[in-house]
Formats: C-alpha cells, sequence, structure tokens
C-alpha cells in the first residue's frame, strides 16, 4: 500500500492526514486494492455497491448506459479521484456506471467502515467525513456545468459553451481536452458526425482552431 501513498496523499479524501495517520488508517478501513482491464466495470448500474472507489493508476469514465448500449459520459476520473461516494452515502444501488478507460488500478473503501465500524478517532472521521461533502460538492458542481452546455440548443452552442468553460477553468486559450472525439460527442449528448461538421464549420469560421484533443480558441463567437 506504501508505494501509492503519494497518489493517496493527493486525493481530497485523505486532505489534512498525515503519512502517520493514512497508514494506520488503511489497517483500520481494510481497504482493498484491485487491477481493471480496459473498458471492464468498476461500479455497474442497478448492482450493490459499498465501496467508494479511488483512482491508483489509470483512468475511468462516470457514464450512463441505456438498454441498446449508447453512452452519455458525465464525468471523467483520473489519478487521486474518487467515485462512487454518493450512492454509498445514501446507501443506494448506483444509477451510473463506472468504467476503466484503459488498465487501471483502484483503491476500494467500505464507506460502513468509516461511520459505523473502524475505530477512528473523532477528529479523523469528521476529517473524512468533511472532505467527502467537499468531494460531492465538486462534483455537484461539475455536474451544473455539464447540464448548462447541454441546455444549449444547437451543436455549434453546446461546443462553444464546452471549450469556453475549459478555457475559463485552464485560464487560457490554447489546451488540450480529456476526450476524443467519440467521447466528447457522447459528453455532449450530440451526434458525431454532426459535431465533426460543426467543428469544420468554427474552423472555417477562424472561431478555433483545433488538432485531435489539441484547441485553440482564436476569437469569441458573435
Amino acid at each position: 500500500m506504501l508505494e501509492y501513498l503519494e497518489i493517496v496523499k493527493k486525493s481530497k479524501l485523505f486532505l489534512g492526514i498525515d503519512d502517520r495517520e493514512l497508514e494506520n488508517l488503511f489497517k483500520c478501513l481494510k481497504v482493498e486494492v484491485k487491477d481493471y482491464n480496459k473498458n471492464e466495470y468498476i461500479i455497474e448500474s442497478g448492482k450493490e455497491n459499498k465501496n467508494i472507489v479511488l483512482i491508483l493508476k489509470g483512468k475511468v469514465y462516470l457514464i450512463n448506459e441505456d438498454y441498446w448500449g449508447n453512452r452519455n459520459i458525465i464525468l471523467e476520473g483520473k489519478e487521486g479521484e474518487i467515485f462512487g461516494e454518493a450512492n454509498t452515502c445514501r446507501g443506494q444501488k448506483p444509477s451510473t456506471n463506472l468504467i476503466a478507460v484503459q488498465n487501471t488500478k483502484v483503491m476500494l473503501i467500505n464507506f460502513s467502515r468509516i461511520i459505523n465500524i473502524c475505530p477512528l478517532s473523532l477528529t479523523l472521521r469528521e476529517t473524512l467525513i468533511k472532505n467527502l461533502l467537499e468531494i460531492l460538492s465538486k462534483n455537484n458542481i461539475e455536474l451544473t456545468l455539464k447540464i448548462g452546455h447541454m441546455s444549449r440548443r444547437t451543436t455549434r452552442e453546446k461546443l462553444l459553451s464546452y471549450l469556453s468553460e475549459r478555457a475559463n477553468f485552464l485560464g487560457k486559450t490554447e489546451f488540450e481536452i480529456p476526450f476524443d472525439r467519440q467521447q466528447l460527442a457522447d459528453y455532449l449528448c450530440i451526434d458525431r458526425s454532426a459535431m465533426s461538421k460543426e467543428l469544420s464549420k468554427l474552423k472555417k469560421d477562424g472561431i478555433l482552431d483545433y488538432k485531435k484533443e489539441w484547441f485553440r480558441l482564436l476569437k469569441e463567437e458573435k
């Protein structure tokens, strides 16, 4: 477990907890480290999940998936980020899937041991719960941003809303996004072909430039 200590320390879940406390905490919580292959489900919709998932290595997507296999990417996750906290806190079965985008290693933390079983000090328990609340707040903000993009009427408006938000968040007009073309279409809930045509128009109109995951915003859309 110690080999992942630096990654774990970057996680907001363990913010404010020192190395010695972390080692004791892992023993107390009886955390499990598990590997998942690319496209393997870590959390499945409708199936009971009692664990908070911390990404140690790799990349994941939180997705909605309908009966026919159509996917809508909700959130992207990478090293140090956690998932599954909302449903485990409420004791409900998940309504979304967490899937490994590439070969991924995770830490599984049983939520019930944090609040019911593990004899943590009061201060340590309060720190963990406070950190969980902040993570829930952050994810809520990200979902609100996504709803803002999706509420736009046209494919063009959805693209510009997303790219503008990324530029504002990163503080620069030249950046890379965490999605390929199909993943971006899934995230914005738009047709990939229509999106590609709109990107070409935006480039032709001098609004932006792009190559694969790289984008540069050139001027404001009127």
